[in-house]
């Protein structure tokens, strides 16, 4: 791997690149402490403390820290994220957007641009029910965290979030493009890594202190390693279907004759399900902090990481929306028509329906495998805060992003490593593209 690090400096094009890459990200992180006007900071941060398991403190994971400081760029990517997914959903119910996404390049171009307008609309949508929100609030010690209250503060803050949210978008679409690519990817992966060196820092502190001994790190060292490799290898992972196609003769060319195979993910469904079951369970615990009636906060009491109730609807939540999202982005049946179309057929089995059910059946089995994986994933950070006194969360999430970036962005610098006849990162092998 060292020797594949040395060859990126060969390739004036691919430093060009990453340093560009890093010059955008930094401008990003730049942005995360630039404060939103009318906010007293001081109250704000209390606040937050306090509301850590809502969706408060998910929305901040995403933003990186900017939303507990409430800066320019506190709405983060997620309006972003929650617009592709709106749209991706909505081309199953819209004639108009599944001809498009059946398009190539142009449909493509066309439902970014579609992206970008539902960007903007969430994000005034959010801005101004976050700023109307944060004029009804207070910190602990009952001081306004607005420091003037009005239309002109709802005003101001739905230009600044929408302006920074607009911004990001931006900076991760050139990314894309000028950089290393995986920009949006690669911004919440910023996000996310900034708060390793507190963490670390703090855990150091704790074991000066003695709360943490030295068997203890050392566990939870080993324990780390073991569930990053774990999730490269299932991320990794695929179900390959052999797929065998007839020959054909076009004129005096003969096209077909060949074998290859479809590759099924057994995470197909990637960080989508954990990101809607958290937001699906923390609804109420952000309701609860806005409400005064006392049963409210004893349920959503019950539903914050760690408690039994919270991760139980959990797990149940991970696995609905991994057999729901899989279902809408993967058609069995659009599959096997293409390959029919083109004269491949699965070994054994009759093209047509009777491949739809096979691929069907496949899927599912991946799916449940893969939710399974998903759980125990997510589910780690609660068991080693009760557990073993962990001063920071890891696994969940976060971890499957920064994972999954990782592999990704180490794919895209080895393709122009291997497109200019160098060796890549491994002399032996290759790193799998997450698809």
């Amino acid at each position: 791997m060292l020797e594949g690090l040395g060859s990126v400096s060969k390739i004036p094009e691919l430093q060009r690149r990453i340093l560009f890459t890093i010059l955008l990200l930094a401008v990003y992180r730049v942005g995360v402490y630039i404060p939103t006007p009318g906010i007293d900071n001081v109250a704000l941060l209390a606040y937050f403390e306090q509301a850590k398991g809502s969706l408060f403190g998910l929305m901040d994971m995403f933003a990186g820290g900017a939303f507990s400081h409430f800066s320019i760029f506190a709405l983060g990517i997620m309006p972003y994220i929650s617009a592709s997914i709106i749209l991706q959903l909505l081309t199953i119910a819209v004639p108009h957007l599944e001809r498009l996404s059946k398009e190539g390049e142009t449909g493509r171009r066309k439902i970014t641009q579609y992206t970008r307008y539902g960007t903007v609309l969430l994000s005034m949508i959010q801005g101004f029910g976050i700023a109307y929100g944060l004029q009804q609030m207070a910190g602990p010690s009952g001081s306004p965290i607005v420091l003037q209250s009005g239309w002109s503060f709802i005003m101001l803050t739905v230009i600044t979030l929408t302006s920074g949210t607009a911004f990001i978008m931006w900076l991760g679409e050139t990314i894309t493009e000028k950089g290393v690519g995986n920009g949006i990817s690669l911004i919440i992966f910023a996000g996310i890594v900034c708060r390793m060196p507190a963490a670390i820092g703090n855990t150091y502190r704790l074991a000066i202190a003695g709360e943490l001994g030295v068997l203890i790190i050392l566990l939870i060292t080993a324990l780390m390693i073991l569930v990053v490799g774990a999730i490269v290898f299932v991320e990794a992972g695929q179900r390959r279907i052999p797929v065998q196609y007839a020959k054909r003769i076009v004129g005096r060319k003969m096209f077909g004759g060949q074998t290859t195979h479809l590759p099924l993910k057994v995470n197909t469904s990637g960080v989508i399900p954990p990101i809607f079951a958290s937001s699906v369970i923390m609804f109420p615990a952000t309701i609860a902090t806005f409400a005064h009636e006392g049963w409210i906060k004893n349920i959503a009491g019950y539903l914050v990481p760690g408690k039994i109730g919270y991760e139980v609807l959990y797990v149940a939540f991970i696995f609905f929306f991994c057999f729901f999202y899989t279902a809408v982005t993967f058609k069995p049946d659009d599959v096997a028509e293409n390959m029919k179309k083109f004269g491949g057929y699965v070994p054994g089995i009759r093209p047509g329906k009777k491949t739809a059910e096979y691929i069907e059946n496949v899927l599912e089995k991946l799916t449940f495998s893969g939710a399974i994986y998903v759980s125990l994933v997510c589910v780690l950070p609660s068991v080693l805060i009760s557990q073993l006194n962990v001063p920071f969360y890891f696994g969940g999430t976060a971890l499957l992003i920064v994972v999954g970036v990782a592999m990704d962005t180490a794919s895209q610098i080895e393709s122009h490593l291997l497109t200019r006849q160098y060796e890549g990162f491994m002399k032996k092998g290759h790193i799998a593209r997450r698809r």
